[in-house]
């Protein structure tokens, strides 16, 4: 594509529209920005953006605005089917996402990861064995380095792993990975998508431009990825934890193995992980999958996952104070990571949970508390509604808390030697918190100062 002074509206301020914004214009476009937030401060955009916009627009949008605009790029936090979506679809502007501008102004190969849970975990897990294969390659995405970021520095043998959101998937068109992976499909981001049909629907965007000179590497176990299967364009491979595979990756007792074209190797066994929980041996099953899928050497590959220690925010270790060790899984933003958090720890367990309300149901979770947890202390927009859906399930040692400084403070007191506490939310962190990373880390920060005395 000409960006030369092509006029491109960049919607949302965010890390991702200040990243597509300098990207714009490096590539010679004349981007404007906007924010509905009219509290921004205009001089620290101006700033943040390398004084790049054409424009910076705060508060309302004018319509006469939208007349010299050629291009919208909507953050991921702002949905396709918003009024100002309508008004540029009316206007028959095209609207695209970060993810299909870095695809745009790129170079080299992709590798793309999406998927309800375990998404972050793997694709680090990816990158760290691309990594050990190749010069020069990028981790970008939903991980925490906007795929606009690096676009214009990669070259023709770049390889760029992306963890991809739903929310990122809504306005792809051309984007089209060598490798593409959905890890697994639960209820998620209902809010956002409506109904459960139209979140498996984007998920599966991911692979809608491929061709079988890709691949598309899925979960086996997961039923709904059953159908993507047969709708991929993709070759697909399948990674199981439950079943034998004639092509791909696949638990065999405590043994991870590999099959392809007839012959069966195992690659390593489940003790030699670093990473904790059921779900972990998941992602390592993916990663090495995606990897293999790619052309890596399965030596190269197994080297790396035995040395790999997963992923801040997600089931990691904090401290170990009074005998009570903590965990920080500020990651578990929905009911299924939350599950698989519970059922990765050994001991008795504290609970932290609740936040931002995404219309889940928590019935699933607190059923998974199978006599592990001890008790549950809620905070945030959900608390009431979760306390009031575990004692229906006759669960009642339960605490409400306003802050996650007083949830810590108060883990404190409940958990016994020997014990473990774990932030594990089931809940995204908005309204107390801008992401899950600052939560977790004032977790961590809370955690460090308590008394040892």
């Amino acid at each position: 594509m000409n960006w030369n002074e092509k006029k491109v509206l960049v919607v949302g301020s965010g890390i991702s529209g200040i990243s597509a914004t300098c990207l714009l214009g490096k590539m010679g476009a004349f981007p404007y920005l906007f924010d509905e937030n009219k509290q921004k401060s205009r001089e620290q955009l101006i700033k943040e953006t390398k004084g790049y916009p054409k424009k910076i627009i705060l508060g309302e949008l004018p319509d006469k605005e939208l007349d010299e605009i050629e291009l919208g790029i909507f953050s991921p936090g702002v949905p396709a089917d918003s009024p100002l979506g309508k008004k540029l679809r009316e206007k028959k502007i095209p609207i695209w996402g970060e993810v299909e501008l870095a695809y745009a102004c790129s170079k080299g190969k992709v590798i793309a990861i999406t998927g309800t849970n375990g998404k972050t975990t793997t694709t680090a897990l990816v990158g760290a064995i691309m990594k050990s294969s190749f010069e020069e390659v990028y981790v970008v995405g939903n991980i925490g380095i906007p795929y606009t970021q690096i676009a214009e520095k990669t070259g023709k043998e770049a390889v760029s792993v992306a963890e991809i959101s739903s929310f990122q998937l809504e306005t792809i068109h051309s984007f089209r990975p060598k490798v593409a992976a959905i890890l697994n499909i639960t209820p998620d981001h209902l809010d956002r998508h409506h109904t459960m049909d139209n979140y498996i629907a984007m998920k599966e965007r991911i692979g809608e431009n491929q061709t079988k000179e890709d691949v598309m590497v899925l979960n086996f176990d997961d039923p709904i990825l059953k159908g993507a299967g047969e709708r991929a364009k993709g070759r697909v491979r399948y990674f199981s934890r439950k079943n034998k595979l004639e092509d791909g990756v696949f638990l065999e007792k405590d043994s991870i193995l590999y099959k392809e074209g007839g012959f069966l190797r195992e690659v390593l066994k489940i003790g030699e992980l670093k990473l904790l929980g059921e779900h972990n041996v998941e992602n390592v099953m993916a990663g090495l999958l995606i990897a293999l899928s790619f052309g890596v050497s399965l030596d190269c590959a197994k080297k790396v996952i035995k040395e790999f220690q997963g992923v801040e925010h997600r089931i990691e270790f904090v401290a170990e104070k009074k005998g009570v060790s903590y965990y920080n899984d500020s990651k578990g933003t929905n009911v299924d990571a939350a599950i698989k958090g519970i059922k990765a720890m050994r001991r008795k367990t504290v609970l932290i949970g609740g936040g931002y309300d995404k219309g889940a149901k928590y019935d699933q979770w607190i059923q998974s508390f199978e006599g592990k947890v001890k008790h549950l202390i809620l905070m945030g927009q959900t608390k009431e509604k979760i306390a009031a859906c575990a004692k229906k399930h006759g669960f009642s040692s339960i605490d409400l808390v306003d802050t996650l400084e007083e949830a810590v403070n108060l883990s404190a007191n409940r958990a016994c030697p020997g014990e473990a506490v774990l932030l594990s939310p089931a809940c995204a962190s908005w309204g107390m918190f801008s992401n899950y990373e600052e939560r977790g880390k004032q977790f961590k920060d809370y955690v460090n100062h308590l008394k040892e005395d």
